[in-house]
């Protein structure tokens, strides 16, 4: 045997109130949605008819109810029944021509959405020359249809929907409120509304809405200071006509964190759907905030986002092609003003250009970078220099830039974000584009040997000077290089910063996870950092000829201790101890005395 669901209004209320909408405010673009919808069935058969929503708050009524008037298509009392009292049956709501492409509704879920501020809800409806209907409906589900009594009906087609405000609610009736809500969700309406003397109104929307329409930017520049709170730096019209959007991207004049999402301001079909809605952009368009109208997008059910199918997919990546175009067209056109918006916005275009052969020939003419020889741009540096020869990370640029111009090595800094990725991606767009990453080995190959005497003479030092930092793994030598006042410079090639970490990580495993890194270790090429000293430099010069061996090593350990630092390197515990002992071993050698 079948039986029936039964459902418990209050219940489907409180999970709209607590799950589906956002807010009790949508009351108000329920209200208007419907009376909207119910002009444009009107206008449908006779377009000279009036389109005009009057609402009344409790201020005006004088019986604490809000009132809605609108000069719509009306209903029958067989719509009434179908389309007040029934929820979720849209095939009936279809056949009633009530779900057609032009209405704003799409979900038949109609008043169910003002029971989160009332408690009971009143209609009046005239449709043609039928007799005007009565629908009462209450919170708890139970409801009444009757005919107007005899001089109580409408004297023209249209709807009067009354509220009476639960007792919690009262700060959604206040006229204030209401007028804010009024002009929030349906300012750009094709309709006229009014709360109260108050048209809430406000025409068409400031951007062109049809093909070829000239674009008034000062009055979206007024737009966007008055409706969204800045002064954009540019403004930029969109058009997407299979989603039927028409807007405009307002670029940003201040710098924003790429990782937070945009909220741009969609309406659908004149509606406000959302102030801050996501996903009409790519990611890395986050300097523009766009204001839209659509038709075709589809909304969620709770009408306050977009809904994520192929055609916001579409129409995501055709905005993003016109929000690119902008970008090219202005380093044609404007270069000065593409460097004003690069000093604000690079690092969104960095991140288009990680995957877009424009935006990277864009970044790699206009976009200056950090360099050892001054900042330049990418093309700048190749057609001064050649090779692009860059560090990968900020440290290895701020351990080695110096030395390296010193060599006559000119090096960028990659280290900033995505700049090492544009980098190697540039030989994929120009085949002529030579990049390397500087190695510490680029380094010594300038270096200048010592004479074979001198070298013969060192060994004595080098001896002790090894056997001081055997223990932490580094190798020491001497060469010449400049610049002069450098004592001594730590290098340390990938492969020896791999065997580091190798080393590091096996000393915090457990048996079975030491067991594997032993064996990665045991594979790794055998490679060991440098103490590079500088036969140059007169301090090193003075310390090689030290004859005490216990103060030679503790000479080198100091100058190993400085390289450290001075190269921005981590400090390991082993090295902030050896740091220690030769402070504090060169302090008790330099103040004489006894204890």
């Amino acid at each position: 045997m079948d039986h029936t669901f039964q459902v418990d209004l209050r219940g489907v209320v409180d999970l709209l109130s607590h799950h589906l909408y956002g807010s009790p405010r949508v009351y108000v673009r329920e209200l208007l949605q419907n009376a909207v919808d119910a002009i444009t069935a009107r206008r449908a058969a006779d377009p000279d008819a009036p389109a005009l929503v009057r609402v009344e708050t409790p201020e005006l009524t004088g019986d604490g109810t809000l009132r809605v008037h609108d000069t719509g298509i009306g209903l029958t009392e067989a719509q009434v029944h179908e389309l007040l009292a029934t929820i979720g049956r849209s095939s009936k709501r279809d056949e009633l021509g009530f779900s057609r492409h032009e209405f704003l509704g799409q979900f038949g879920i109609g008043l169910l959405s003002c029971f989160l501020v009332a408690d009971e809800i009143r209609v009046v409806t005239r449709h043609g020359d039928h007799p005007t209907v009565h629908w009462t409906g209450h919170s708890d589900g139970r409801y009444a249809v009757e005919p107007a009594p005899p001089g109580a009906g409408r004297a023209e087609p249209g709807t009067t929907v009354t509220l009476v405000p639960r007792r919690d609610a009262d700060k959604w009736f206040g006229t204030p409120t209401v007028v804010d809500l009024a002009r929030l969700f349906g300012a750009l309406l094709p309709v006229t509304v009014r709360v109260g003397d108050v048209v809430t109104t406000s025409g068409p929307p400031p951007w062109p809405t049809t093909p070829g329409a000239p674009v008034d930017r000062a009055a979206l520049v007024r737009y966007a200071r008055e409706t969204l709170g800045f002064d954009p730096f540019d403004v930029l019209p969109l058009s997407v006509p299979e989603a039927g959007l028409t807007g405009a991207a307002f670029i940003l004049s201040t710098p924003v964190n790429p990782a937070a999402r945009a909220g741009h301001r969609v309406h659908l079909k004149r509606m406000l759907l959302a102030e801050h809605a996501d996903g009409l952009l790519p990611d890395w368009a986050f300097f523009a905030h766009c204001v839209v109208d659509a038709t075709e997008l589809r909304p969620t059910a709770s009408r306050e986002a977009l809904y994520e199918d192929s055609l916001l997919a579409a129409t995501r990546e055709a905005l993003g092609d016109q929000v690119r175009g902008w970008l090219v067209r202005l380093a044609k056109h404007d270069p000065r003003r593409l460097a004003e918006f690069l000093q604000v916005h690079h690092l969104g275009v960095k991140a288009l250009a990680l995957h877009d052969d424009e935006m990277l020939r864009l970044v790699d003419q206009w976009w200056p970078m950090e360099t050892n020889v001054g900042t330049l741009t990418l093309a700048e540096f190749r057609q001064r220099h050649g090779l692009l020869r860059y560090a990968a990370s900020l440290d290895e640029f701020r351990q080695l830039a110096a030395v390296a111009a010193a060599q006559d090595l000119a090096v960028v800094n990659g280290g900033y974000t995505y700049d090492t990725e544009l980098i190697e991606r540039l030989p994929a767009v120009d085949r002529s584009v030579l990049i390397e990453r500087l190695e510490p080995s680029d380094l010594t190959t300038r270096f200048d040997s010592l004479d074979p005497q001198v070298e013969l003479a060192l060994r004595p030092f080098l001896t002790a000077a090894q056997r001081a930092l055997e223990r932490l793994g580094c190798e020491v030598v001497v060469r010449a290089y400049d610049p002069v006042s450098l004592p001594a410079l730590y290098l340390v090639s990938r492969s020896a910063a791999f065997n580091d970490q190798l080393a590091a990580s096996r000393d915090r495993a457990d048996e079975l996870w030491g067991g594997v890194l032993d064996a990665l270790a045991a594979s790794a090429p055998p490679d060991r950092p440098q103490l590079v000293l500088n036969h140059r430099n007169p301090l090193v010069r003075r310390v090689t000829t030290l004859t005490d061996p216990e103060l030679a090593g503790l000479a080198v350990e100091a100058l190993y201790g400085q390289a450290l630092l001075l190269g921005h390197h981590p400090i390991r515990a082993a090295d902030a101890a050896l740091l220690n002992s030769s402070f504090l071993g060169l302090l008790g050698r330099a103040v004489p005395g006894q204890e």
